[in-house]
């Protein structure tokens, strides 16, 4: 895997506010043929329970959903590819609410083994905890306006002010390049 700086370094190369669903220089058939063999080789490993969706109005590419019977850790996986950095990839447990927030990684010789799939693939893993990191980029995301709409609110005195309101606005690296626009 790359170093942590050298990942940070292509998050905010490839962060352009002109084009928050996909670069300018988008290619549809490229990103199919990439996508066809993530979820090829995630089938290989995995078997044929694996299923896959396209995002929409999104950052991201797809997904591909692993069933918990298929993981060996006994808890649903996906794997998802951004519409940007030629491609940037990540993998993540799917976990209840009420797990702790370090669970959510995928298992280690996973994200090896992923990581070699992707570097063979020209695409680049960015690990799910770098992207958990706080968004610093220019782009204006969804959660800016989260911050904006509750300020209103609460100065027409249609809410009030909550505890955990300074968590309104904050972005991390995943919303700008995993999430929906």
């Amino acid at each position: 895997m790359l170093p942590m700086d050298q990942l940070r370094a292509r998050l905010r190369e490839h962060d352009d506010p002109g084009h928050l669903e996909r670069p300018a220089d988008f290619d549809r058939d490229t990103s199919r043929r990439c996508f066809a063999r993530l979820l090829s080789a995630l089938e290989e490993r995995f078997g044929p329970s694996c299923s896959s969706g396209l995002g929409q109005d999104s950052s991201f590419y797809g997904v591909i959903d692993v069933p918990a019977g298929a993981t060996g850790v006994d808890r649903p996986m996906g794997v998802a590819m951004s519409n940007f950095g030629t491609y940037f990839v990540t993998a993540f447990m799917r976990v209840d609410e009420g797990s702790p927030g370090g669970e959510a990684c995928p298992p280690e010789e996973f994200v090896t083994w992923l990581d070699g799939v992707c570097t063979a693939m020209g695409c680049t893993f960015i690990p799910t905890g770098l992207l958990r990191e706080p968004y610093e980029g220019p782009s204006v995301l969804a959660a800016a306006g989260d911050l904006e709409l509750a300020a209103v609110l609460v100065a027409a005195g249609l809410a009030e002010a909550e505890d955990d309101d300074e968590e309104l606005g904050k972005s991390d690296w995943h919303d700008r390049y995993f999430d929906y626009m």
